[in-house]
């Protein structure tokens, strides 16, 4: 599998399952997308901004309320397997992204996996398991957000660092070894996580040291 990044803004995803994935998966995609979610019951938790359809589709339903929704992404994730097989079949037939709950391991083109992420826009990490190992999944995402907070404020930084120092006619070479340079500045790093109105200039100081501009 190689992964890749979708935009689901102004996009329809339909949750077939009411259950605590369903919930998950309806949470994860409301904050992006509109969400439909159909199910008989819904478990007690929360789907986020997601819209509860209390019904039970059999698998002659499915195609139904796929044409009914038009959705970027179908989540199969129901207790029932033919309904399951009934949706990834028929988003299969629409040409449309699908992502199974129940499966794991090689899916086909059109099947997708659902990462654990981390996200501190503009940044997002994936993790992925293949669905093997949801737990580690989890920790490994766990770890991730507790190593590398900040992530956010410093790619903001040195992207208006590094469109700075083009306006300013700096060569590319060395405009990346003064970004590599400052991503990988502790100084940086400690400025921003410390909240520093200073961290800026930190960054300008390491720049100058290796190109020998000033900004």
């Amino acid at each position: 599998m190689i992964p890749l990044l979708h935009d689901f803004e102004g996009e329809t995803v339909l949750v077939f399952g009411g259950g605590r994935v369903g919930a998950r998966k309806a949470r994860r995609f409301a904050r992006e997308a509109r969400v439909v979610v159909v199910s008989p019951a819904f478990a007690d938790v929360g789907f986020g901004d997601a819209e509860l359809v209390r019904a039970a589709p059999g698998p002659g339903a499915v195609p139904e309320w796929v044409d009914r929704t038009n959705p970027a992404l179908v989540v199969a994730a129901t207790d029932v397997a033919a309904v399951n097989d009934a949706a990834e079949r028929v988003a299969s037939e629409r040409g449309i992204l699908c992502n199974r709950a129940d499966e794991h391991g090689e899916r086909d083109a059109r099947s997708v996996v659902v990462p654990a992420t981390v996200r501190e826009d503009p940044v997002t990490v994936a993790v992925a398991t293949g669905g093997r190992s949801p737990a580690l999944s989890r920790y490994l995402r766990e770890e991730i957000e507790s190593e590398f907070s900040g992530v956010g404020e410093m790619a903001e930084l040195t992207g208006a660092l590094r469109t700075e120092l083009q306006a300013a006619g700096v060569p590319p070479e060395q405009r990346r070894a003064a970004v590599r340079a400052v991503v990988r500045s502790s100084a940086v790093w400690k400025a921003l996580d410390t909240g520093s109105a200073n961290a800026r200039q930190v960054a300008v100081d390491v720049i100058e040291d290796v190109t020998g501009e000033t900004l």
